[in-house]
């Protein structure tokens, strides 16, 4: 049964810009228990955590693995979030299937570099690239951008990090 299978430790990343807006990165694969619906295929850059790895530099690293960037500064963090994958009957050796849904740790971090260090395209740490497009965004209108199983989770973080973006 899938409640009886553990939430996989994960973070996310609010990445705001000097205008208030935060990043957002368009899915162009739908795969397993995570799949994109058409229209709903945006969302903030996210990741697991490895065994025994800080949360913050999870985060960090997440976040230079979907966009290249490292120019970011620390500017809070929410409790942890959970959200349930919805009913996934795909080949159970994919990475996800053996967990319910994420437990999520949101970052907020102020970008500080240019426009141009943010390249999704490019593979990092043998990891595939899990966005084709990006652009800045209002964080109050990412969770209707984002498949309705993280809408929740999205709006939490949206009303967490409100004083930080515009």
């Amino acid at each position: 049964m899938t409640d009886q299978k553990p939430y996989r430790p994960n973070v996310g990343i609010a990445l705001f810009n000097a205008d208030g807006r935060v990043l957002i990165g368009h899915r162009f694969k739908g795969d397993g228990p995570e799949i994109i619906l058409p229209g709903l295929d945006w969302q903030m850059p996210q990741g697991g955590v490895d065994e025994d790895e800080n949360l913050r530099d999870a985060a960090m690293r997440e976040l230079w693995e979907e966009t290249s960037v490292v120019s970011a500064d620390y500017l809070g963090e929410t409790d942890w979030f959970t959200y349930e994958f919805p009913p996934y009957d795909g080949p159970q050796t994919h990475r996800l299937a053996k967990f319910r849904g994420q437990r999520q740790k949101w970052f907020a971090l102020r970008f500080t570099g240019r426009d141009d260090e943010i390249d999704p395209l490019t593979p990092r740490n043998g990891q595939p690239a899990e966005f084709d497009a990006w652009r800045w965004e209002r964080l109050d209108r990412v969770a209707d951008l984002v498949v309705p199983f993280r809408r929740e989770v999205y709006r939490a973080v949206a009303q967490h990090f409100a004083p930080f973006g515009n």
